[in-house]
């Protein structure tokens, strides 16, 4: 699978900080514009079926790190409603970009573009086990990749990065904003009973609701995590 390289990862962290602030601006917070009639745009929209108009293949991202320097960059393609495996590549990636809160695409991109790199299928939607909008500058892996992939993509993330929310109630789907400076950046959605909420946000080229409803899409009864990125989190940390 090809994409666009939008700028080098070999620079500095002040430099990194310009990139993500200029780049921040190119996002799109919102689906394609809708056609006559979309079903997709009406309340009816969170339905299998319909979701499944848009996506047929859905990809799920995670990095870990086997050692300091090394990035190791999990990519898994399924089927999408069905959630069936369609292909899986690993690949791991000398990281050179130090660990700094922020700016943690710069380290772990590198690994993800290469592992993307070897996908034959050409999914629909990305969801990263990573932050999209909801990140200081707007810019988190999930953003900052989708606007390389151009592709939809969404930021799930097991933790909050920053910003404000109160906690959801206890049932699947229950949801609540996380704002950051009076700006809704994310929302902590309840994916399983007693679980702690996920962060979901934005990444680039969908609305924050579409978002929800495909994580929540993507989640098998009884799991934490949308299978996609639990899938991804077990091949890129074995």
């Amino acid at each position: 699978m090809n994409y666009q390289l939008l700028h080098s990862w070999d620079v500095s962290p002040q430099e990194a900080i310009r990139i993500q602030e200029k780049l921040r601006e190119k996002v799109i917070k919102e689906g394609p514009p809708p056609a006559p009639g979309d079903p997709l745009r009406r309340e009816a929209r969170a339905r299998l079926w319909q979701l499944a108009d848009r996506v047929r293949k859905v990809a799920g991202v995670d990095v870990g790190f086997p050692a300091p320097e090394t990035a190791r960059a999990a990519v898994v393609v399924l089927s999408f409603p069905k959630l069936e495996l369609v292909e899986k590549q690993i690949a791991e990636v000398p990281a050179t970009f130090p660990y700094i809160p922020g700016l943690l695409a710069f380290r772990e991109a590198p690994a993800v573009l290469e592992v993307i790199r070897q996908l034959a299928d050409e999914p629909n939607l990305f969801i990263f086990d990573a932050q999209g909008y909801a990140h200081p500058r707007r810019m988190g892996l999930a953003t900052h990749l989708g606007l390389f992939l151009d592709k939809p993509t969404i930021g799930c993330a097991k933790s909050k990065l920053i910003g404000q929310y109160l906690m959801p109630g206890n049932r699947v789907g229950e949801r609540a904003d996380l704002v950051d400076n009076s700006e809704v950046v994310g929302a902590a959605v309840r994916s399983r009973p007693g679980s702690p909420p996920l962060f979901i946000s934005v990444g680039h080229k969908i609305s924050l609701d579409e978002a929800v409803k495909y994580v929540l899409a993507c989640t098998k009864r009884g799991n934490h995590l949308p299978e996609p990125t639990r899938l991804a989190h077990q091949f890129a940390s074995s």
